[in-house]
């Protein structure tokens, strides 16, 4: 019989709450329970787990093994949990000792093969590994650029559950592979050189609307443009995050926080470094503009935080979709009130 416990993280919005992931293994039908208001995905992690100690020689015995989410009135959904009831479940049945995981949070999706891949939500995880008193942070090896540029403790990134049982297990590898990921990041720091961004010194002529973009971008002014098919509206509407200041570093961890709850962000480029630009078809509903809807993700006007949202084709959207913008236009935020809870997501954004 054994029992151990490893801290796991649930995405709610943008925000990431800590999870005390605990296994316990004990004499019984052998099988493979979670509880603690598990989602889909989550209880589809016994299996992945099951064939990724496999690939690593690693078996779970024939016992009775319970895995709890606590705390148990919170939703728990994604493929972020496979590494944390890995490492649980593998602690509890003896191949990992259970006082070296007990402080350890980790996150990640496990295949079939054993490889640990990303999973959305890595800044918002960082930064509630800081909250809850974490010694270490196991991320994907993928993730470890944006984990380790906001998480002030020590963060590894494995590139398999081979390689997060060694950390566990030894600590001189761990020493190692922290070293390695140090190295890394100072081969791949970007040197921040924004390229490709479009620019309102290409516009040739358009001078009066150029100035007005000018205004616009000085005040902080949301804009109307009219005019026949053609004029440049949408040509100088993309333009219009360029003449913005550039984002400070609080404004690039909350739009990278944002994009990568969302899933848009890839994990491995580091922090957001440019204003958003986002410009949604005219068909779009109400929940894609504001966001929430069954999985509680950010909507457009939430995407476009710190930037610009472009809506092409004005009249074209539905009275419900615009009148959704109004408060948050306001507000710089949007609230949106689900069965399973209340969503506050920033949207300061021009539009």
């Amino acid at each position: 019989m054994g029992f151990a416990t490893v801290w796991g993280f649930a995405l709610a919005g943008v925000v990431a709450v800590p999870v005390r992931v605990e296994a316990h293994a004990r004499n019984g039908l052998p099988g493979v329970t979670i509880v603690g208001l598990p989602g889909a995905a989550v209880r589809e992690a016994r299996e992945r787990v099951r064939s990724g100690a496999a690939s690593i020689g690693l078996s779970l015995p024939s016992k009775r093994i319970t895995i709890n989410l606590s705390p148990g009135d919170v939703p728990k959904d994604g493929p972020g949990f496979d590494l944390p009831v890995a490492l649980a479940t593998l602690a509890a049945c003896g191949h990992l000792p259970t006082e070296a995981v007990r402080r350890i949070g980790a996150v990640g999706e496990i295949s079939l093969d054993g490889l640990v891949r990303p999973t959305r939500g890595l800044v918002s995880v960082a930064e509630a590994a800081d909250g809850v008193g974490i010694d270490l942070l196991i991320v994907p090896a993928a993730g470890l650029a944006v984990a380790a540029e906001i998480r002030r403790g020590p963060v590894i990134g494995v590139r398999s559950l081979g390689e997060a049982v060694d950390v566990v297990r030894d600590s001189k590898i761990r020493d190692r592979i922290l070293e390695r990921g140090r190295r890394w990041m100072r081969l791949n720091r970007s040197n921040d050189e924004e390229t490709g961004e479009p620019d309102l010194s290409e516009v040739v002529g358009q001078r009066q609307a150029k100035r007005v973009l000018e205004i616009v971008a000085a005040g902080g002014h949301h804009l109307l443009m009219v005019g026949p098919p053609g004029a440049g509206k949408t040509m100088l509407a993309r333009r219009l995050p360029g003449l913005l200041p550039p984002l400070t570093r609080e404004e690039s961890v909350e739009v990278t926080r944002i994009w990568s709850a969302a899933g848009l962000h890839t994990a491995q480029d580091g922090l957001v470094m440019r204003r958003p630009f986002r410009a949604p078809h005219h068909s779009a509903s109400r929940a894609a503009l504001v966001g929430g809807a069954a999985t509680m993700r950010p909507g457009e006007m939430s995407l476009a935080h710190r930037g610009v949202l472009f809506l092409d084709e004005l009249p074209e959207f539905s009275r419900d979709c615009l009148e959704a913008l109004r408060e948050p236009l306001e507000e710089g935020q949007v609230v949106v009130s689900r069965r399973n809870g209340v969503l506050v997501l920033p949207a300061t954004c021009t539009l």
